[in-house]
Formats: C-alpha cells, sequence, structure tokens
C-alpha cells in the first residue's frame, strides 16, 4: 500500500472516532503545553533577574555585612547589625589600598513616606555619596545629582527614580519642588534615567540624598556611620578578581578577623549572575520534569486508544489480510494513526503554549520565552510519543491470524 493511500485510510480511521481520537490528543496537547510554558517561565524569569542584575552596575562588587559578634560573644545572623561603616568605603577608596577599585559608594536605605503638594507614595530611600552614579552606571533624565559639597554640608536635597517622578508629580517637572521623607522637607535636585523593573526590585521607584543628611535625619540606627551596604567598581572586567582580593583582604585585616570568621560578604556580579542562573535552572528543571509527566500519561492515553482500535477492527484486520495485506502494511497503519494523533496533539499543544505565554507576560511582569528549537523540540517529542506508544498495538494488530481474525465476532 502507498503511503498516500495508508494516509487517507488512517485519517478515514481516526475521523470515524472522533470525539475517542480528540480525547486522546488531549493529553499530549495539555503535556507539551505544560512543557513549553514551564520552561519558557523559567528562561523568561532566569532572563529578568539577570537583567536586573546588571543594572546594578558594570564591574560591580557587593560589599555586604553577613554577621556580627555581639559583645557578649554571641553571633547575630544576616544584616540584623550592619558590620560595614563609612570608615571601610573611605579605606577602600584609596588607591594604595586596593588599586583596581574604580569607585566606592557605602549605601544606607529606610522605607520612606513621601509627600508632594498633590499626593502621597512610599518608596525606598537611600543616603549614599555622588560616586553612587559612578559605580551603578545610572544617567540623571532631567536636572543633576548631589555633589561633594552637598554631602560634605548634609544639604536636603533628594534625586528621585523616574517612577517616583510619576506617582508623586504627575503634572509638570520634579526639578526644584519639595517633598517631603518622613516627615522632613527635601527639594528634588534631579530624576534619574530609567532603569527598568522586574519582578524582583523596582530601580526606577527611589528617593537618593546624600548619606551624611541620611544618617542625621533619616536613619533609625544607633551607629550614624554604619552603612548597610557598599558598592565598589572594578577598573575593568580583566582586574575584577583582583579587585575582589584586595576588597576582602583589606576589610579582613581592617576588621580584625579571619575568612572563616568574616562578618562581611563580597559578591560579584558575575557570582550573583551564576547563582540566579543555577537556582532558575533548577526551578526550570523541576518543573520541566512535573510537566513532562503529562506527556507520559498522553503517551499512555495513546497506547490505549490504539489497543482499543485493534480490539474492535479484528475483523477489518482479518479481511485486509485474507486480500494479501502483509504484516508490514497492517504494522504501518496502526504506526501512521498513532503518529497522526501525536502530531496533531502537538500542533496544538504549541498553539496553547504561545497563545498562554501571551496571555502570562503581562499578567505575572515576566516574559514567558517561546523558542525556535524548544518549539521544534516539542513537536519531535510528540510525534516520537505517537509513534513509540503506537508500536506494540501496531504489532499485535499485525500478529493476528486472517483466519481467527475473520471467526471474530
Amino acid at each position: 500500500m502507498e503511503w498516500k493511500e495508508t494516509i487517507r485510510t488512517a485519517v478515514a480511521a481516526l475521523n470515524a472516532r472522533r470525539m475517542r481520537s480528540l480525547l486522546t490528543m488531549l493529553g499530549i496537547l495539555i503535556g507539551i503545553a505544560a512543557v513549553m510554558l514551564t520552561v519558557g517561565l523559567g528562561q523568561g524569569a532566569q532572563a529578568s533577574i539577570t537583567s536586573q542584575i546588571n543594572s546594578l552596575g558594570s564591574n560591580l562588587l557587593i560589599v555586604s555585612p553577613s554577621s556580627s559578634t555581639s559583645s557578649g560573644g554571641f553571633r547575630g545572623g544576616g544584616s540584623a547589625v550592619s558590620t560595614l561603616t563609612t570608615a571601610d568605603a573611605a579605606m577602600l577608596a584609596d588607591p594604595t589600598v586596593a588599586p583596581d577599585i574604580a569607585a566606592v559608594a557605602p549605601v544606607s536605605s529606610t522605607s520612606g513616606s513621601l509627600q508632594s503638594s498633590s499626593t502621597t507614595w512610599t518608596s525606598t530611600v537611600v543616603g549614599t555619596t555622588p560616586e553612587w552614579l559612578t559605580v551603578r552606571a545610572r544617567e540623571v533624565a532631567s536636572g543633576r545629582f548631589f555633589t561633594a559639597a552637598e554631602l560634605d554640608g548634609s544639604s536636603n536635597v533628594a534625586v528621585i527614580g523616574s517612577e517616583t517622578a510619576t506617582e508623586l508629580f504627575s503634572d509638570g517637572s520634579p526639578v526644584g519642588q519639595t517633598i517631603s521623607v518622613n516627615g522632613q522637607s527635601f527639594t528634588v535636585i534631579g530624576v534619574l534615567s530609567s532603569a527598568g523593573s522586574s519582578g524582583v526590585s523596582n530601580e526606577d521607584d527611589t528617593v537618593l540624598v546624600p548619606l551624611t543628611t541620611f544618617a542625621s535625619r533619616l536613619s533609625t540606627s544607633g551607629n550614624a556611620n554604619s552603612v548597610s551596604s557598599i558598592y565598589l567598581s572594578g577598573k575593568d572586567a580583566d582586574t575584577l578578581s583582583a579587585a575582589y582580593q584586595q576588597v576582602k583582604t583589606s576589610l579582613l585585616a581592617s576588621h580584625g578577623v579571619t575568612a572563616d570568621d568574616a562578618d562581611f560578604s563580597v559578591s560579584t556580579q558575575a557570582s550573583l549572575v551564576e547563582t540566579a542562573t543555577s537556582i532558575t535552572g533548577i526551578l526550570t528543571l523541576l518543573l520541566g520534569g512535573i510537566a513532562g509527566i503529562s506527556l507520559l500519561v498522553g503517551g499512555i492515553g495513546v497506547m490505549n486508544i490504539m489497543l482499543v482500535s485493534v480490539s474492535e477492527r479484528v475483523r477489518e484486520i482479518g479481511l485486509r489480510k485474507a486480500l494479501g495485506a502483509t504484516p508490514g502494511v497492517i504494522r504501518q497503519q496502526f504506526l501512521v494513526e498513532a503518529g497522526i494523533l501525536g502530531i496533531l496533539g502537538g500542533l496544538l499543544g504549541i498553539t496553547i503554549g504561545v497563545i498562554g505565554a501571551a496571555i502570562l507576560t503581562p499578567i505575572i511582569g515576566i516574559t514567558v520565552a517561546i523558542s525556535i528549537p524548544a518549539t521544534l523540540l516539542a513537536m519531535a517529542v510528540s510525534l516520537g510519543i505517537g509513534l513509540v506508544a503506537g508500536v506494540y498495538p501496531a504489532s499485535r494488530a499485525a500478529k493476528l491470524a486472517p483466519i481467527d481474525a475473520l471467526r471474530s465476532e
């Protein structure tokens, strides 16, 4: 039998059992769509986190407090008590201490209640130095950033993010306007260019003030010299590893601790990306594996329907064999039917996956990536499942003896 005739006969057989065929394809459809969406969501989350980390700045190093020891000898975890100070930042800014560091920006932050003349808003308030702009590779869209003189003079000036500006000043330019931050008045002198946001954080919703002003007017810490973290930028990517070692060695000596008992941690931009990629990769693999179970269920469904089909069409098989059809032709017939179920289920699954990605992206705020290689692989998997699931029923049909099949009721 020619392939054209085989396909025509297979389509006719499936069409005669339309509802059963649709329900069989449903298992493959759900499996393919689930795998596409879970893998796409994982890839989209990974890209979003990587983009967010890259937006922090270039050749970036971040020093954070890791633990502290009280006077009683008890260690506290995380950043419950900051172990970093402005003196640490000043030391690291010294070229003789860390020659491969280009700029240093100590940072302290808190949540702030903002108020303009017409509305209120809640945002993250950050106290830092003029070097922050360089370290974080950010730009000012309008106005200017605060100066070293304003830092030294503890001036009540603020630079706000683009989203913060939109929320507080829907009409007119924010530059020159006055806002209240936790009850303290500040003059807006600049608005930052947009750096984007994700489900992790929003770089455009922030208020930046001089670190000295933050310490004297906004900080809730009992130590005016305490900072929550220190951002540093290396001179270039090639010397970032050397800069990392210089920072770590200098702080260990300054704090009088060993590497095993360090009260701070140093992270590089590359290590942050690597960690985020590793975590999202594991989650993607886990979710993809769970979704892949539905593909297995779909394959079992195809095998089941083909076995039922063989049982129902025993007389047809016997008649075709009596008319000269070889076991190979019979096997080919049922494999083509199973393959068609797999292909149609795959195509419908891919369609649902693409539509689902388009719907989910604006809802969750993360791009659900649909790649051509993933789509082609999904199509190949669906076809493979159909064929593999059809092998046993097709072989069973091919082994039926013509006389036994014709006698069957």
